[in-house]
């Protein structure tokens, strides 16, 4: 008989491979995004998987799974967990935001800019006095009817961009508002890009004497923008040689 220390047994475990475990959460998670670990531990149950809440925590977690930077409610148009892919075609991803100036007046000043992330073509810079949710919708249905919607629009949380009516809006028409980290201007980068060569190029060279004034040179600097200015992240062409109308996700 071999004697031993009884402290040198060692239980040596049994687990089984958890791969088919974690590809099946994996599935649920990109299916519901907004489904916690419990939520996905009932659906897997449901299908005959004899696990208990713990081990689902721990591969949902592994995974990279958890519910971070959630979006106020009603987000049933946005993206929530996917990482973002760039565009690999015009009228696919356009991002928007607000930039703010003023009148010779004093008055104060709200531009709305919109930019294509894959042909840097901009098909709305507005400006007016004041910006609502219905404001924004108007621009973004005149857009559409001239060349079609796209499939997303990265926007911040802004008040116009989380309100009810821009989400209804985008639910009828079947785009995904894909909304930025708080503090994170750079997952925005293409609107940010924009917005520093529209001040740079038109803000700071013009004085505004009224509102009219200021959409007619806004007007112009967006046109020279995307048919004159070249941009060198497109090969130093113009906005509009990559534009392509018949890709649009809306109807024109």
């Amino acid at each position: 008989m071999l004697r031993a220390e009884r402290s040198s047994y060692h239980y040596k475990a049994r687990r089984r491979s958890q791969a088919a475990l974690a590809k099946r959460i994996k599935e649920i998670a990109e299916t519901r995004v907004r489904y916690g670990y419990r939520r996905v531990h009932v659906l897997l149950r449901r299908e005959g998987w004899e696990i208990n809440a713990k081990r689902v925590y721990r591969l949902y977690k592994e995974l990279g799974l958890q519910l971070r930077n959630k979006v106020p409610k009603r987000r049933v148009k946005a993206k929530l967990r996917d990482d973002r892919r760039p565009p690999v075609r015009a009228n696919e991803t356009w991002a928007m935001d607000f930039v703010h100036d003023q009148l010779a007046t004093g008055t104060k000043i709200r531009i709305l800019t919109v930019v294509d992330a894959y042909s840097r073509f901009s098909p709305a810079i507005v400006p007016r006095f004041s910006f609502r949710a219905p404001d924004v919708i108007a621009v973004l249905d005149r857009v559409g009817r001239e060349i079609g919607l796209p499939k997303t629009i990265r926007v911040d949380l802004g008040s116009e961009f989380i309100s009810r009516d821009l989400d209804l809006w985008a639910y009828q028409r079947d785009v995904t508002l894909d909304f930025s980290r708080p503090g994170k201007p750079t997952d925005n980068a293409f609107i940010e890009s924009l917005n520093g060569k529209f001040r740079a190029e038109c803000l700071n060279t013009h004085w505004f004497m009224s509102l009219d004034d200021a959409v007619r040179k806004c007007e112009a600097w967006r046109r020279d923008y995307n048919e004159v200015r070249p941009h060198s992240a497109i090969g130093n062409k113009v906005p509009i040689e990559l534009t392509d109308r018949s890709a649009a996700h809306g109807p024109p």
